[in-house]
């Protein structure tokens, strides 16, 4: 059973610096119980390099210009997890659930000295490897989960360290190479493994789509939608000496209460794949949306008068595990595009980041991870030129799987 926010898959990102086994197993009557986890954190120093802070600060935290650095100890895109998974036999049925708290790392200012907290999976399945199973409940989104496992930065910081600090993780990859997956109330099918292939589909929680205007600057706090999302993916993995995996998934929904006082559908495909090759990796992804903007989900998809904006995302990535050495060297660049239609203040803003890392195996389940990573938001003014902002990002710190 999949459980930690897939950490099997997690870990296979950097299988020579760590492998993320079962937790702790406890047998419970009928039951087994695995309880497992995460705990990370990094230091991480910004400095902002740029334009005024009119370009609004973004998904990558930029707008700052040349004002200030930013020095943080914070949790990297992984969050910290604890989790308790539970897994049965019944009347000819595989029987489970999993629940998850995610403490974060970062404190907020005050006597009462807190941090934020997530509750990102509750949910069960049921099922039989002969037709596959069903999930209910709160888990990892299906459309470009892909995407984010298979991103080197999930172990590590990525972007988003110098303006997110308080919060439960950075932002990795997400919205300078493909969007957020989220962690969505669900009801899935995912058919059995054949012979490497397999799919999902299923019905998520359908949230309203919200524009912040030229600025680009806020977070959407709506998760509530009047209409269902509709979502699938489908892949196909392969081992050996060359071993791989291709995938494609998709999403639509249908959104009402535009500003045009109208209704209209955001869609979004994407496909990647990543081939392993005697130390060697290489991943490469692109996606494309209309109306599902650009960086997190229905999120600047559609402009002020209700018509929707076209995006597209996409990274490569290149890793080699030294040998002997165990330690993980990768590289990865990738950009994401919101096009603005006439009403807009921009042509297009464009979000990318270049990431260099080194994730190395101290123990079978700590790592130490050293990345730096260069964000970039430019902005084509319609008609008045353009702007850019960046963000300079250096971390140090550890992660443990447990």
């Amino acid at each position: 059973m999949k459980t930690k926010l897939n950490l099997a898959v997690a870990a296979a990102l950097l299988a020579g610096a760590s492998s993320a086994n079962a937790g702790i197993t406890i047998p419970a009557g009928d039951w087994t119980l695995d309880i497992g986890g995460v705990v990370n954190a990094y230091y991480t120093h910004t400095n902002f390099s740029g334009d005024s802070p009119s370009l609004g600060t973004g998904p990558l935290g930029l707008g700052d210009g040349n004002a200030k650095s930013s020095n943080n100890i914070t949790t990297g895109l992984l969050p910290n997890y604890l989790s308790v998974s539970g897994k049965t036999r019944q009347n000819d049925l595989d029987v489970a659930f999993t629940i998850s708290i995610n403490p974060g790392a970062s404190q907020t200012q005050g006597l009462s000295g807190g941090s934020a907290n997530e509750n990102r999976q509750a949910f069960l399945t049921f099922g039989d490897k002969s037709w596959g199973s069903i999930k209910l409940g709160k888990d990892l989104g299906i459309y470009a989960s892909d995407a984010i496992l298979n991103d080197m930065t999930l172990l590590g910081v990525g972007g988003g360290a110098g303006s997110l600090a308080g919060g439960t993780t950075t932002l990795g990859r997400i919205g300078t190479g493909f969007m957020y997956a989220d962690w969505k109330s669900q009801v899935a099918y995912t058919s059995p493994n054949w012979n490497g292939f397999s799919f999902t589909a299923g019905v998520t929680q359908g949230w309203n789509a919200v524009d912040s205007g030229f600025g680009i600057s806020d977070i959407s706090t709506e998760r509530s939608g009047s209409q269902s999302a509709y979502e699938g993916k489908a892949s196909y993995e392969w081992a050996g000496d060359v071993g791989g995996k291709v995938w494609v998934s998709g999403i639509t929904q249908k959104v009402e209460g535009l500003a045009s006082g109208g209704s209209d559908r955001a869609t979004a495909w994407d496909l990647g794949a990543t081939v392993n090759l005697a130390g060697f990796g290489l991943t490469g992804y692109y996606g494309k949306g209309d109306g599902i903007g650009q960086t997190i989900q229905l999120f600047d998809g559609f402009d002020v008068t209700g018509k929707s904006r076209d995006s597209d995302q996409w990274y490569v990535q290149g890793t080699y595990t030294l040998p002997q050495v165990g330690t993980k060297l990768g590289v990865s660049y990738g950009q994401s595009t919101l096009d603005g239609n006439s009403v807009d203040g921009f042509n297009d803003i464009e979000d990318s980041m270049w990431t260099v890392g080194a994730y190395h195996p101290l123990t079978k389940h700590l790592n130490l991870v050293a990345e730096y990573s260069q964000s970039k938001r430019d902005v084509d003014l319609a008609g008045a030129g353009s702007v850019d902002a960046k963000a300079k990002t250096i971390s140090l710190g550890a992660i443990l799987f447990f």
